[in-house]
């Protein structure tokens, strides 16, 4: 791979990042051959946020007035798509709080939360609520893995108020929890009722 000089690397920097605001550190570093900690100082110099505020900022820019049902900062993990009624996706980085310090593996309440919220975000009305949820845990996840859950709405044959969405969470390709919610939602019709 070429090396660029540091102005050269700070522009390609920038046209990355624009193009996949998601990307890693560790994923830059071996994209420009450099290391994690030259990665983070190009950041700093061209006041480039690290991910989870990049992550942030993006959601809150395109998904805050997609989400009805639940205010975007309890979303568990971040939200990177939406599509209300439809499906949405998201992150949800393990860190030292969510896991069992005696062998770093993360709580299932963490990853049942992550997968329930993006169940609860992509009701498009201001009322969801879980009635039930049957969840099948894969395999364990640990301590610096990145869970991403993806959320699909099932297709309604009525005009019922419970919706079902199901849930599949990955660490890479590998699942780690499939997910069955059966959402509650308020429509114009039950309100009057």
């Amino acid at each position: 791979m070429k090396k660029y000089s540091k102005k050269e690397r700070q522009t390609k920097l920038q046209e990355v990042l624009s193009d996949n605001p998601f990307i890693t550190d560790e994923e830059l570093a071996t994209k420009f051959d450099v290391s994690v900690q030259t990665i983070r100082l190009d950041r700093v110099a061209l006041s480039i946020p690290e991910l989870r505020e990049r992550i942030k900022h993006v959601a809150s820019e395109n998904y805050a007035d997609s989400v009805k049902s639940i205010p975007l900062e309890e979303v568990i993990g971040e939200i990177i798509d939406i599509k209300p009624s439809k499906s949405a996706i998201s992150l949800f980085d393990v860190s030292s709080e969510h896991v069992f310090k005696r062998n770093q593996i993360a709580r299932g309440h963490h990853l049942f939360a992550q997968a329930n919220s993006l169940a609860t975000a992509v009701i498009p009305n201001e009322l969801a609520l879980t009635t039930q949820a049957t969840v099948r845990f894969v395999r364990q996840v640990k301590q610096g893995e990145r869970v991403i859950a993806k959320a699909t709405v099932r297709p309604q044959t009525n005009e019922r108020s419970i919706t079902i969405v199901d849930v599949k969470s990955y660490v890479g390709d590998e699942i780690i929890l499939k997910g069955k919610f059966e959402m509650y939602h308020a429509t114009e019709k039950n309100k009057k009722d």
